[in-house]
C-alpha cells in the first residue's frame, strides 16, 4: 500500500487547525504559547513555525487582531483576538463543521450498517 495513513491523519489535522486556533482564542485573548498548550491539551500538537503564518495570514485577512500586553516575566506580548469579521467567519466555520461532522457519521453507520448485513 503506496498510502500513508499518517499523511492523510496530518492532512486532515491541517484542515481544521484554523478552526480550532478561533474556538481557543474566541473564549479570550491568547498569545502564541496559550494557543499551542491548548492544542497540546486536545492532542493537536504544533510548532510555532506553523501557527505563526497562520495566524499573520488570519491578521491580514481582518479575522483577528492583536495588541501588545506588558509580561511580568519578559518582553511584551501579543494577544490574539477575534474581530467583528472573525466572530462571523467562525459561525460560518462552526455551520461547515457541524455540516461535515453530520456527513461523515452518516457515512459511518451506513457503512456499519452494510458490514452487519454482510456478515449476516
Amino acid at each position: 500500500m503506496n498510502i500513508n495513513a499518517e499523511n492523510v491523519k496530518s492532512q486532515m489535522r491541517k484542515g481544521y487547525l484554523e478552526y480550532c486556533i478561533l474556538l481557543i482564542i474566541n473564549k479570550k485573548p491568547a498569545y502564541v504559547s496559550d494557543i499551542i498548550n491548548e492544542l497540546k491539551e486536545a492532542k493537536m500538537i504544533v510548532v510555532e513555525g506553523t501557527l505563526y503564518p497562520l495566524l499573520s495570514r488570519l491578521k491580514n485577512n481582518g479575522i483577528l487582531q492583536y495588541e501588545w500586553q506588558e509580561s511580568v516575566s519578559g518582553p511584551p506580548r501579543k494577544y490574539y483576538e477575534l474581530t467583528e469579521s472573525g466572530q462571523a467567519f467562525l459561525s460560518e466555520l462552526e455551520t461547515g463543521w457541524e455540516e461535515l461532522q453530520q456527513a461523515v457519521e452518516h457515512l459511518r453507520i451506513k457503512n456499519e450498517e452494510c458490514i452487519m448485513e454482510n456478515e449476516e
